[in-house]
């Protein structure tokens, strides 16, 4: 038996090899999920879970940066460690009344009968991880699955192994035998992850590894939360300041130098006002990354920097403009913000998620191209709007579908605790975060409470005028 306080890591195993294995710890997990754990219970683990974070957060930023090559502290405090927490505090504040049955009464013919919904953990959840937020996208879906009176086993992306690492040492000093347990390994594992039985499996990724995984899921009917990715547009009005949509858009772009499943993939803007755009966002990274330093973060892997240059060589050949939004010296193990007018439809920059600081901009005559542009390609996982005439926002948000939304800025609804975080079609199914979280890891299970004294002995056979009858009046 594998000692479920300590770390598992398989590296190389063959699938079915790494699938025993981890059926040891699964097996484990599932008994004690046999019984619900209590809201005093629920409220101590997430206490452990803040404690590990605030405890750990130094140690946490050194093992992310060590990951990426390069990663800013402040970075992965503001992006990871903030949210994360504020994720937490939301979830306990509000468990006591989430966990609390909804009663009422049953319908008019079966009165006095009272009916209630009572959240019931689903019992083991699995977790992948993937490797550009490492510690956010642990937590968050951890902390809903342990409000929800789960026990957890996440899998760590073998991208960042210093971070899966430290964190699997820290879960298994933190939580009760049993409740938490963090998966290291490369792909194989990963597979044979994905092939467990859980009671519901969550996946952030690609879509194409989306797909893999439910399919393995599919295997053992798990229920799956995916969070996908796709190229998530940011359409900017006529009204609004390019200025301050360069700053805003730049900012999203940025930021973990677009590694960003929900980063702004491209610009729309109108026709005419592209070289101001590229002018205001070379001015943005001028002044908030003067020298691509400290606060810039490198790619995550010499894999991620070939693809991203092999791109823009594309594009170039194509016949795109490629503008370097810096002058700057990076190192090798960053790329520098670059913005790409006029690339061809064909080209990957156009066609794949792009997950680095790489812009593409499209000009478009009325807004009404803009949209179609949008509708005429798969659903993405998030959606921008610039402008400060609300009938124009209200258009694009009316005739577009999209995973989550944020008007006149970028990123922050996937901040809001109040709202779900969740992809559309190709960009996902499923959401979390909050209460939308406590729910996709709970079932509702709907519960009868018949009377001493109730009429439905009435409807017993044998069946006869008086069951006409009344059949006749429950048929009005």
């Amino acid at each position: 038996m594998l000692q479920i306080g300590t770390a598992l890591n398989l590296n190389t195993p063959p699938v079915e090899t790494a699938a025993a294995a981890l059926q040891q710890h699964l097996d484990v997990l599932r008994r004690k999920a046999a019984i619900a754990p209590d809201y005093a219970a629920r409220r101590d683990n997430l206490n452990r879970l803040e404690a590990l974070l605030r405890d750990h957060a130094d140690s946490l930023a050194e093992a992310i940066s060590r990951d990426f090559g390069h990663r800013s502290r402040h970075e992965t405090q503001l992006l990871e460690l903030f949210p994360s927490l504020e994720g937490i505090k939301h979830t306990r504040s509000h468990l006591k009344r989430w966990m609390a049955p909804q009663r009422g009464f049953a319908s008019l013919w079966f009165m006095p009968a009272r009916i209630e919904l009572r959240p019931q953990p689903l019992g083991v959840v699995g977790i992948i991880v993937p490797w550009n937020y490492p510690l956010l996208l642990a937590v968050a879906p951890l902390a809903s699955a342990l409000a929800a009176g789960n026990r957890v086993m996440l899998k760590m992306s073998e991208f960042t192994p210093a971070t899966g690492e430290l964190l699997a040492r820290l879960m298994a000093t933190t939580f009760p035998e049993g409740d938490v347990v963090v998966i290291n390994g490369g792909p194989e594992t990963g597979r044979a992850f994905a092939g467990l039985p859980f009671d519901h499996l969550l996946f952030t990724g690609s879509t194409a590894v989306g797909r893999d995984v439910m399919k393995r899921a599919a295997e053992n009917l798990v229920p799956v939360t995916l969070e996908l990715g796709g190229k998530s547009p940011a359409i900017v009005a006529d009204d609004f300041p390019i200025d301050l949509a360069a700053e805003r858009i730049l900012f999203g772009k940025c930021l973990n130098a677009g590694q960003t499943c929900i980063a702004p993939d491209y610009v729309l803007l109108p026709r005419g006002k592209e070289e101001a755009f590229v002018d205001a966002a070379r001015h943005y990274v001028a002044t908030h990354y003067p020298d691509l330093g400290a606060d810039y973060s490198a790619i995550v892997n010499a894999r991620h920097r070939l693809r991203l240059r092999e791109w823009l060589d594309e594009a170039k050949a194509a016949g795109a403009n490629i503008r370097t939004l810096s002058d700057a010296n990076a190192d090798d193990t960053k790329v520098v913000p670059t913005a790409v007018l006029n690339a061809p439809a064909s080209t990957r920059v156009m066609q794949d998620e792009i997950f680095g600081p790489i812009l593409p901009i499209i000009g478009y005559s009325t807004l009404d191209e803009a949209i179609r542009h949008v509708n005429d390609r798969p659903r993405p996982l998030a959606l921008y709007v610039f402008s400060h005439d609300e009938r124009s926002a209200e258009k694009v948000l009316r005739s577009t579908v999209s995973g989550g939304v944020s008007v006149n800025e970028t990123l922050m609804h996937i901040s809001q605790e109040a709202l779900p975080f969740g992809g559309v079609g190709p960009s996902g199914m499923g959401h979390y975060h909050g209460k939308f979280g406590f729910d996709t890891f709970s079932k509702l299970k709907p519960v009868f409470r018949q009377s001493r004294f109730n009429g439905l002995k009435l409807f017993h056979p044998p069946y006869g005028k008086r069951f006409e009858t009344l059949v006749r009046l429950l048929s009005r």
